[in-house]
């Protein structure tokens, strides 16, 4: 069967991880972090926080663009957090 018509697993949301990827004292960081919770807890997603003052790779991929979230490792969104498109990538 071609690759382009074989659908991929899909993951349940307790399977997925969404990441913050921030620095301290940013206020839009701050609200990010507090949509990502809740979000997270109502689906069931794990989450975890990176800053990028710590990781000189991180600060050079996003210093323009924080707050930024991923979901298992790729870019969903940056600067605002919508909660309802979180919630709509993790269910999908």
């Amino acid at each position: 069967m071609s690759p382009l018509l074989r659908r991929r697993s899909r993951k349940s949301p307790a399977e997925r991880t969404v990441t913050l990827i921030g620095k301290p004292g940013c206020h839009l960081c701050d609200d990010a972090r507090e949509v990502i919770k809740k979000v997270c807890e109502e689906t069931g997603a794990a989450w975890d926080e990176k800053d990028i003052t710590a990781d000189e790779a991180l600060h050079s991929a996003y210093w323009e663009q924080i707050p930024v979230v991923l979901i298992d490792g790729e870019q969903h969104t940056f600067w605002k957090v919508d909660p309802d498109r979180l919630r709509r990538a993790l269910v999908r």
